[in-house]
């Protein structure tokens, strides 16, 4: 792979390392889990594998404890200091929490489109709130720095559909991201061609480092 160009504006989005409950297909939502041992073996990794890719200059992160655990590698591993951001959590799930697939099924009779009758969150209120942390965090990149934003799957996916002005559905269309995986975001600088560039574009999806 080539190396990345440094001067760029990036944005790094890491999903944070298993978790027990993600071993067995639990829904975690806004329970504050910690990490299994295998997700800080696989957060070191994803540490190593970011901090010796990209020149990384800022760190932020859900405050919840599997996303803080995941991002404490990286700041290990970049000697910065990571900032919290609520707005970065999972989906609230509400009466989900704590089910598998099957027994969700069995008790709603469906993977509901919304949690918020069970006491959750709506998808497009995850969207909400995530891109508003993730604008700030556009919003303050210099050029040549590159931002560490970790944080959940689901919301990530969401996040990341809203953030790019895409239509909600194409969030079906994304591959679940892989614990500690991750997906690169750069800012476009220039136009190229006739065709306008986006502000932010999509450079690579699920992009992650294997366990040493």
């Amino acid at each position: 792979m080539a190396e990345p160009d440094q001067t760029r504006r990036r944005i790094i989005l890491l999903r944070h390392g298993v978790t027990e409950w993600n071993a067995d297909g639990r829904y975690q939502g806004q329970t504050d889990i910690e990490l299994a041992e295998t997700g800080h073996q696989q957060a070191k990794a994803a540490a190593r594998a970011i901090g010796t890719t990209y020149a990384v200059t800022r760190l932020v992160s859900s405050d919840l404890m599997r996303a803080r655990q995941t991002a404490a590698h990286v700041a290990e591993e970049t000697g910065l200091e990571a900032a919290y951001d609520a707005r970065l959590r999972e989906v609230c799930a509400g009466e989900a929490e704590g089910l598998n697939r099957a027994q969700i099924l069995d008790r709603f009779g469906e993977v509901p489109a919304s949690w918020e009758p069970y006491g959750g969150e709506s998808w497009p209120t995850v969207a909400a709130r995530f891109t508003s942390a993730l604008n700030d965090v556009a919003e303050s990149v210099a050029t040549g720095e590159t931002v560490v934003a970790v944080a959940h799957g689901g919301a990530i996916r969401q996040g990341l559909a809203a953030f790019l002005g895409w239509d909600p559905t194409v969030v079906t269309t994304l591959a679940p991201l892989p614990n500690c995986a991750w997906i690169e975001l750069v800012a476009s600088e220039t136009t190229h061609g006739l065709i306008p560039s986006a502000p932010w574009r999509l450079a690579t999806y699920g992009s992650g480092a294997p366990i040493s």
